[in-house]
């Protein structure tokens, strides 16, 4: 495990920075071996352990009556050592925001998709476009406006098809929750945090405070988040099947956005009883259960081992609540709080892999699941969303060659990230052929000057952590 002395987000621990029993030696090249033996005798020190490839570093114990500052003096002083310093703490190195609902374990959801392991790969979608489809959103809200999308035409944050104009605000509180689950603004010690700490929210209104919405408010604002430049809709509703909402989701395919959707909360099966947008047979659609706190498939959640996808968390979500700027509040919960899991996401996916087709973001984010036991025999995967996973997957494309010329293949394995190219003819002994670090968009090429050479040849990528 790789350690690293840095400072989190959170606040600093009231503990001393290093041990108060060891310091750290690296004896001078060349010293007189005795001599140095002979100071660590005077001082009474113990060499508990010495490095010798790594220029005979040397730990030493704190003798009694001294401090680590004292003896680190007297070594740097002695001028037998290149250097003596603490044997400082550190930390495995998760981003943990300074968000208490974090650090206490009320976001539990996110501590369960190993998102702060995640987010030392990435925090921040800003440049990705997540249109909640829903009752609306408290974009004035403390832990929201920050995240919200502003349309350069006209400064409002997305359109309300109940009302005819661009003020989308929260017709009820489903939508606002929705907004908080995927990207509450992060590290602001407000509230709660999100799935991306930063990405542009775009508030589509489309259901009423009960909940209620039709298939034409909805793909009004399906259409609204497609000509404006959304990547991902949030859909945490369903209907029955329509021809209309049918086409509409084909329009959004076709023009590359990914649909998240939640399976609903009816524990019934949706293979057999299908509910739409999530039973559509469209890859440009995720559809989500819902798990609980521990990690098994929640009693009210709909599964399907054709039409569901994935899992996320779903129980006791507390989330941005529109009763006032600053209000929050627990729901007891529904899929319609795994989904926005999913869409945050994608979002990170999006910004860590902007090269990616909507269909090669969906497949790292369903091959990096946790399966569960649960879950098996109730979605495709049998997994739940890992967020640290999925940031670090590594997707392999074969490259069409031309005139005849040598096999080429593209690794996507995220920004400037060192992947390592291996062939085999065996699918057993694997070893490396080529090496590079990822550019500014997450790929690079690598042409098989050796194809011709083997009857067959297998190709596989690895990455440093």
């Amino acid at each position: 495990m790789v350690v690293w002395l840095t400072t989190s987000a959170s606040a600093q621990p009231t503990q001393p920075a290093y041990r108060a029993d060891r310091i750290l030696i690296m004896p001078k090249a060349g010293i007189n071996r005795t001599a140095l033996d002979n100071f660590h005798l005077a001082r009474k020190g113990e060499v508990l352990r010495t490095f010798d490839g790594i220029g005979h570093l040397q730990v030493l114990s704190v003798p009694k009556g001294e401090t680590v500052p004292g003896l680190i003096a007297q070594y740097k002083k002695s001028g037998l050592v290149e250097f003596a310093e603490p044997d400082y703490l550190g930390h495995v190195y998760d981003t943990k925001p300074n968000e208490t609902a974090f650090t206490n374990g009320t976001l539990w959801g996110l501590t369960n998709i190993s998102a702060a392991a995640a987010w030392d790969v990435l925090t921040s979608a800003s440049n990705i476009v997540v249109a909640v489809v829903d009752t609306g959103v408290r974009y004035t809200h403390e832990d929201l406006a920050a995240n919200m999308w502003v349309n350069p035409n006209d400064g409002g944050h997305g359109w309300n098809a109940l009302n005819g104009n661009n003020n989308p605000t929260d017709a009820g509180t489903h939508g606002t929750m929705v907004a908080g689950v995927l990207g509450a603004v992060g590290n602001n010690s407000k509230g709660v945090v999100g799935v991306a700490w930063r990405v542009q929210i775009m508030a589509c209104a489309c259901f009423n405070s009960f909940g209620i919405g039709n298939v034409s408010d909805v793909i009004t604002c399906l259409d609204y988040a497609r000509t404006n430049g959304a990547r991902i809709i949030n859909a945490s509703w369903g209907f029955t099947n329509s021809l209309a909402l049918s086409n509409a989701m084909i329009s959004l395919r076709n023009a590359g956005i990914i649909v998240v959707a939640a399976c609903g909360n009816s524990s019934t099966n949706i293979d057999l009883s299908p509910t739409y947008p999530a039973s559509y047979q469209l890859d440009n659609i995720i559809t989500v259960a819902s798990t609980s706190k521990n990690n098994v498939l929640s009693t009210f959640s709909n599964y399907g081992a054709t039409n569901v996808d994935l899992a996320a968390p779903g129980e006791q979500i507390y989330s941005t609540f529109p009763a006032t700027d600053s209000f929050y509040f627990t729901d007891s919960g529904g899929t319609s709080f795994s989904a926005p899991y999913v869409s945050g996401a994608c979002a990170l996916l999006m910004a860590q892999y902007p090269a990616d087709s909507y269909q090669q973001i969906i497949s790292r984010l369903l091959s990096s699941t946790d399966p569960l036991p649960s879950l098996a025999g109730k979605c495709r995967t049998g997994g739940r969303l890992n967020l640290r996973k999925a940031l670090r997957t590594i997707l392999v494309a074969t490259i069409p060659a031309t005139n005849s010329g040598p096999f080429q293949l593209r690794v996507s394995g995220g920004l400037n990230r060192t992947c390592s190219v291996e062939a085999t003819t065996n699918l057993t002994d694997w070893s490396s052929v080529y090496t590079n670090a990822t550019s500014t968009n997450g790929t690079f090429d690598f042409a098989d000057d050796q194809s011709t050479n083997f009857p067959q040849r297998f190709f596989r990528a690895t990455a440093t952590p």
